[in-house]
């Protein structure tokens, strides 16, 4: 092989799937950005010819990332995860305060919103830790110090009042499962989602109650026994997590945010506030499911979506884009956009599982892991499948942050991956 071959080595495939994804992206901020008016493709006042630029300067960050060498990205993967950390108190303190949340830092015209670089270097410290020659993530300790890795950046964002991004933190669980965490964990964590929506849909008590069935039936009839003590545990956490939950959501939790839960499990009795809740938090909702359904199978066509050049979903062009490949390309364009989205996970498991060296592979099931929420979040969100929560569409969302982020988190990968292709 020759020298010069070696920086050709890389994953075209995904390197593929990356630019289809912006480009499509691209254009789908076009539509939601314009009104029926003459395209300026290089107006840069307007949220398509800025995202002309954001894509512009990513293909020098990209470069950028494939010029370094691949082990300075283990080597300083702590530095890196500190630097990301200043970023995020710095911008409690000096940072822009956009729709109620504190997480942009105002440079001149331009925004930055350091939380979504942060997942890189949250990713590249994780990766770095676990693949530690003294670290056994099975251990008790080993994984209480992992998990505050991932806190810290989470409550930090989480104070910023950005709930969405702190909820990304969460999908290195399954990172953790991959490398070792014991199985328990899961039915814990499930046990945890089921009775908390439990006991706000249908309360304490009937929770507790079908809870106590359940747990002491399995007792009774699990052929292994186990001992009594497990179910009477798992029984005194049903009940101080229901009366948690419900503590949390009534004291805790924002009104804004308690009736976007409250929409989405159908809890307000009221019809008068129920109606008026849909007004406001679910009309976005409303608009982004009336614009989907007109799309039909075929869809409307490129720039011919109606409710789109209408401007009647809001932020259509940042959470809600997805509902303008709904309306323009319809149900065959709206598929091709998850098949992509699919296959590009699914690729990055299949390279990660190819890795010899564990911290590639810890790092390249953590970009998986943050893509695949993030895709599954805002899909979900649009159709209303989950409750509403500001969270991007990878590659398609407005904005210079989120796409660099994206972009620096995905390069990173695949560059560690071209030691793998390149070794001699």
């Amino acid at each position: 092989m020759r020298q010069t071959d070696r920086y050709y080595k890389f994953d075209w495939i995904t390197i593929f799937l990356f630019f289809l994804l912006v480009s499509f992206g691209w254009l789908n901020i076009l539509s939601a950005s314009q009104s029926g008016e003459v395209i300026e493709y290089f107006n840069f006042t307007n949220s398509y010819g800025k995202q002309l630029v954001f894509i512009g300067l990513t293909c020098i960050l990209i470069l950028l990332i494939l010029a370094i060498d691949a082990k300075f990205y283990e080597r300083f993967s702590s530095i890196i995860y500190i630097f990301g950390l200043v970023l995020l108190v710095g911008v409690l303190i000096f940072g822009k305060t956009i729709n109620g949340a504190t997480s942009w830092y105002a440079i001149g015209p331009m925004t930055l919103q350091p939380s979504e670089f942060v997942k890189a270097a949250t990713a590249l410290a994780v990766a770095k830790y676990i693949s530690d020659l003294n670290t056994d993530i099975k251990k008790f300790e080993d994984q209480i110090k992992t998990i505050i890795i991932i806190a810290i950046p989470a409550i930090l964002i989480l104070l910023q009042n950005d709930t969405g991004s702190m909820l990304v933190y969460g999908t290195f669980f399954f990172v953790l499962y991959r490398e070792g965490l014991p199985k328990y964990y899961l039915w814990i964590i499930l046990f945890i989602v089921i009775v908390s929506v439990s006991a706000l849909k249908f309360g304490v008590l009937p929770t507790v109650l079908v809870s106590s069935v359940l747990l002491f039936g399995f007792y009774f009839l699990r052929r292994k026994k186990m001992k009594l003590i497990q179910p009477i545990g798992l029984l005194l956490l049903c009940v101080c997590l229901t009366f948690s939950v419900k503590f949390f959501y009534n004291s805790i939790l924002k009104p804004h945010q308690q009736d976007r839960i409250s929409l989405w499990l159908r809890l307000e009795k009221d019809p008068a506030k129920l109606e008026k809740m849909k007004k406001t938090f679910a009309y976005n909702l409303n608009e982004s499911e009336k614009a989907i359904s007109s799309g039909g199978f075929k869809g409307k066509g490129f720039l011919e979506g109606t409710r789109t050049t209408g401007k009647f979903v809001p932020e259509q062009d940042t959470d809600y884009i997805f509902s303008t490949v709904g309306e323009e390309w319809g149900f065959i364009g709206s598929f091709a956009v998850v098949l992509v989205f699919v296959i590009l996970i699914l690729r990055l498991l299949h390279l990660a599982e190819l890795q010899k060296s564990q911290f590639s592979r810890v790092y390249g099931y953590s970009v998986a892991a943050i893509f695949f929420i993030h895709f599954m979040i805002n899909i979900g969100m649009v159709m209303g499948l989950v409750p509403t929560i500001g969270i991007p569409l990878p590659f398609f969302s407005y904005g210079g942050s989120g796409l660099w982020g994206f972009t620096i988190l995905l390069f990173i990968f695949i560059k560690l991956d071209s030691n793998r292709i390149n070794e001699w």
